[in-house]
C-alpha cells in the first residue's frame, strides 16, 4: 500500500511546484493551454485590414483602391477557413474573430465605398439604402454563428456576405469613374438594397466548401482554372462583376427552379 502523502513532504511539494507542461492534467482530463492559432487568425486580420484600407481609400476618393481592398479581403476570408481546416486548428475564437472580421471588410467596408462613390447623391435615400446593407450584414452574421453547428455545410442560407460585398465592390470598381447622380446613383442604391436582402434571405446558395484541395482533380480542372485566371486578367471589374452578379442570381433562380418543379412536377 502506499503511505499517504504528509503536508510538506517533497513528494507532495515537487508535485505542487513543477512547472506547467504544454497540456496539464486537470481531475484527471488533459487540458489544452489556452491560446489562439496563428496562422488562421493573421490571415482574418489580413483580411480585417483590407476591409479598413477600403473605407480609408473612400474617405479619399479613391475608389478603385477601396473595391480591390474588398476583393483581396475576400481572398484572405477564403484562405483562413481553408487553412485552418487543413492544418486542423480551428477554433471557437477563431469563428468569433472571422465574423468581426467579416463585419469590418464586408458590412461596413462596402457600404461606406457605395455611399462615398455614389449613394451620396441621393441624401437620406443614399444613406438609408449604406444602412440597410450594414445592418443586413450584421443580421447575417448573427444567424450564421448561431446555425453554424446545425447548417448543411454544402449551402449557405442567404447570400454570404463576401458575395455580397464582391457584388458591391465588383459595381464600384466597373464605374468608379462615372459622376455621381442620376439613375446610376438610383441603381447602385437599388443594387447595394438588394445585395442586403439577399443575406437575410432564406435563399440557399452553394458553399462550395466540399472541395477536396488534398486530393486528385482532373487535369481538365486545372486547364479551366488557368482559363478562368486568363479571363479574369483580361478586364478584372467587368469580370468579376459579372461572376458575382451570377451568383447572387443563383440562389433566386434556384429557388424558382425547385418551385416550378412542385407545382408541374419534375
Amino acid at each position: 500500500m502506499n503511505e499517504p502523502e504528509q503536508p510538506g513532504s517533497e513528494k507532495e511539494s515537487s508535485r505542487r511546484f513543477a512547472p506547467f507542461s504544454a497540456e496539464d492534467a486537470v481531475e484527471g482530463e488533459v487540458v489544452r493551454r489556452r491560446g489562439i492559432y496563428l496562422l488562421p487568425n493573421l490571415l482574418t486580420t489580413g483580411a480585417m485590414f483590407a476591409g479598413f484600407y477600403a473605407v480609408l481609400s473612400a474617405m479619399n476618393a479613391r475608389f478603385a483602391s477601396a473595391a480591390v481592398a474588398i476583393f483581396v479581403a475576400m481572398v484572405f476570408d477564403g484562405l483562413d477557413g481553408r487553412v485552418a481546416r487543413l492544418t486542423n486548428t480551428q477554433s471557437a475564437f477563431g469563428v468569433q474573430y472571422d465574423s468581426l472580421s467579416d463585419m469590418v471588410s464586408f458590412g461596413v467596408a462596402p457600404a461606406v465605398v457605395s455611399y462615398a462613390w455614389m449613394l451620396q447623391a441621393l441624401g437620406k435615400l443614399g444613406w438609408a439604402a449604406a444602412f440597410i446593407y450594414a445592418s443586413c450584414a450584421a443580421l447575417r452574421l448573427a444567424r450564421f454563428n448561431v446555425q453554424v453547428a446545425a447548417a448543411d455545410k454544402r449551402f449557405f442560407v442567404g447570400l454570404a456576405s463576401p458575395a455580397a460585398a464582391g457584388l458591391i465592390a465588383g459595381m464600384v470598381w466597373s464605374g468608379h469613374r462615372l459622376e455621381p447622380g442620376g439613375n446610376v446613383a438610383l441603381i447602385a442604391a437599388a443594387v447595394t438594397v438588394a445585395a442586403g436582402l439577399l443575406m437575410v434571405s432564406n435563399l440557399r446558395y452553394h458553399s462550395f466548401k466540399g472541395v477536396d484541395f488534398r486530393g486528385r482533380v482532373p487535369f481538365i480542372v486545372i486547364v479551366a482554372a488557368v482559363v478562368g485566371a486568363a479571363v479574369v486578367v483580361i478586364d478584372p471589374p467587368r469580370v468579376l462583376l459579372l461572376l458575382a452578379v451570377t451568383y447572387a442570381l443563383s440562389g433566386p433562380l434556384w429557388w424558382l427552379r425547385r418551385r416550378r418543379r412542385r407545382l408541374f412536377g419534375s
